[in-house]
């Protein structure tokens, strides 16, 4: 019998809850070169370019460099009656420095004041704000924030698929795996070029006992991103779910070397210590 071992979540909260302790999950969480929510991008303006989307601009190519800075710019601006634009960037910039919890609170704030403009983008930075909530580890929350986007009815193509895939991840860890189920499934739709929505259904798949469904699903996840270890972690997972040894060799061996000194090394390692002969 070949055994998944438990793993960690890294960055987010995993898609899925914990496993039973002969069991693994993959880093179902955005890919580590996500380093801020994956929605945390500059909203499209729904009208013309002004200078305040310069200077939203402006602000954001200052986070790469320095979140520091760029928070600080961003309060002076919002101070100045940047509205809810600078609070997006404020949002980025604390995203970048991993403060998730305050990165939501001002996606929420900049949402609920593009609301009250009735600006579209405030769809998008509820998603953002839903996003930083699952990072922050309260899935509560980020199921509000992902209500609210979806219900605006303006996300729409790959943004629209992201917001799915979140909120199907803040319903596993509420213990709904077939509402779950079918959000990844309309996310598929939107956001099918993604690898990280056929990792996640794959690793839902394999949690519901579908087998076939999750060796199709991480086959995708493989074409569109092979050098991913998350996705290698969890090709191993369901080929040792399957009873193929070598396969889940293969793949955990792969997760370990595209992400040494990470937590998916660790864990495949450990997977692959099972193998090891016994000791005398």
């Amino acid at each position: 019998m070949i055994l998944m071992l438990l793993a960690p979540a890294l960055i987010a909260p995993a898609l899925l809850p914990a496993a039973s302790p002969a069991q693994a999950t993959s880093a179902s969480a955005r890919p580590a070169a996500r380093t801020a929510p994956a929605q945390a991008r500059p909203a499209k303006p729904s009208g013309p370019v002004d200078n305040r989307e310069a200077r939203f601009s402006r602000c954001v190519t200052m986070i790469a460099t320095d979140p520091a800075a760029a928070r600080a710019e961003a309060g002076r601006w919002r101070i100045a009656g940047g509205g809810y634009v600078a609070r997006q960037c404020a949002g980025l910039a604390l995203a970048a420095e991993k403060n998730w919890g305050s990165a939501a609170d001002e996606f929420e704030a900049a949402a609920r004041e593009a609301q009250l403009a009735k600006d579209d983008r405030a769809a998008n930075y509820w998603a953002q704000g839903g996003n930083a909530w699952l990072a922050a580890g309260d899935p509560a929350k980020a199921r509000l924030a992902l209500d609210s986007a979806l219900t605006a009815g303006t996300l729409e193509g790959l943004q629209l698929g992201e917001a799915r895939l979140d909120h199907a991840r803040a319903l596993v860890a509420a213990g709904d795996l077939d509402a779950a189920r079918t959000d990844i499934d309309l996310a598929l739709t939107t956001a099918a070029d993604d690898p990280l929505a056929w990792l996640l259904s794959a690793t839902l798949s394999r949690r519901m006992g579908n087998l076939p469904r999750a060796k199709g699903d991480i086959a995708e996840a493989l074409k569109r991103s092979a050098d991913d270890a998350s996705v290698q972690l969890e090709a191993g997972n369901i080929a040792a779910a399957g009873g193929d040894e070598d396969r889940a060799r293969t793949a955990w061996a792969e997760a370990a070397r595209l992400a040494p000194d990470t937590p998916t090394a660790r864990n495949a390692v450990a997977a692959l210590r099972q193998f090891d002969p016994p000791k005398p």
